[in-house]
């Protein structure tokens, strides 16, 4: 269900309900790239793991406190470690609470800090929080919670995660989070290609200078162009849809990457959302990929669709009685 190598996990697929019979999976593999393009510092090909342990933002209890020491670390990933266990949460007869459907054989969160040993993903404002929403986007947040607590009318009904469109980690932008945090990229001297293993989603990015789609044009992940600035590679995003939506974001959302190789195993991995409609000031985000001799697999997500009829055919069941 899942493959090792050299110590890192790859989840082959993901769990499909397919009523009370039990999960379903699939896996496919993807071959290795040996795509040519650029070398040096440019040369961005290969797997890369971005699993972290890092909170999204920084904690209360360590306001002020941008780095940890490496004894004060590694105490604090355990800690997080530990929280996200469930199997560590199981009842007095010895149950796992499966409120989110699995136990922590499904999870891959990673058990460290990084190198960098810090204590939010945020690194932009300083504070490591995210500014403050602006009215129109708490009022969409608000609206979106409501429409996320009904019963939906149909597929189209159901949120774009639920329906396997967009993967929760792999964004765009890319973000550590429960299982599949593995990106693999190619390139030629004019194109890259992200590759996620979440939903496997693909993004094939441009580097000719041409100009961005449309402004009626919208896609689920945007519309990504890229260029080189020195030894980093730029991506901006723009032309999201209105049901795609990043920590409040909106479809005016302008998402700027940098993709920075530091070392042979090493890629930086930081990015910029601008939105004044939803945020009151930009804000960015920084993490640390490291490079994986493990393969990139299908995430077969909702294969065949069966959890989404399942849950049509138990709501007409449920009308009709």
């Amino acid at each position: 269900m899942r493959t090792r190598t050299d110590g890192a996990w790859s989840m082959v697929g993901a769990m499909v309900y397919g009523g009370m019979t039990g999960p379903v999976l699939a896996a496919v593999l993807i071959a290795p790239s040996t795509a040519v393009g650029q070398t040096g510092p440019r040369d961005l090909q290969g797997v890369w793991d971005f699993r972290s342990v890092v909170p999204f933002e920084r904690p209360d209890d360590l306001v002020g406190k941008e780095t940890l020491n490496p004894e004060e670390a590694a105490a604090f990933a355990q800690e997080r470690v530990d929280a996200l266990n469930v199997d560590l949460r199981r009842d007095e007869n010895g149950r796992v609470p499966l409120s989110g459907g699995y136990n922590n054989f499904w999870y891959d969160r990673g058990n460290s800090l990084g190198d960098e040993r810090r204590t939010s993903l945020v690194v932009d404002p300083p504070d490591g929080k995210l500014p403050a929403r602006t009215e129109a986007a708490r009022a969409r947040g608000t609206e979106r919670g409501r429409l996320l607590g009904r019963d939906a009318f149909g597929p189209e009904d159901r949120g774009a995660f639920e329906r396997c469109i967009l993967g929760f980690n792999s964004g765009p932008p890319m973000n550590p989070s429960a299982y599949n945090n593995n990106m693999q990229l190619f390139q030629t001297d004019d194109h890259i290609v992200i590759l996620n293993e979440m939903v496997h989603d693909s993004r094939i990015i441009p580097l000719d200078g041409s100009a961005h789609l449309p402004s009626e044009v919208r896609q689920w992940m945007g519309g990504s162009r890229g260029r080189w600035d020195g030894d980093t590679l730029v991506v901006e995003t723009r032309n999201f849809t209105a049901k795609t939506s990043f920590r409040g974001s909106g479809p005016e959302m302008r998402l700027v990457e940098r993709f920075t190789r530091a070392d042979a195993d090493t890629l930086v991995y930081e990015y910029t959302v601008s939105d004044p409609a939803s945020f009151v000031q930009p804000w960015s985000v920084r993490t640390a990929m490291r490079k994986s001799d493990a393969n990139v697999y299908e995430y077969a997500c909702h294969e065949g669709n069966y959890g989404m009829q399942n849950l049509l055919v138990a709501a007409r069941d449920a009308e009709q009685r």
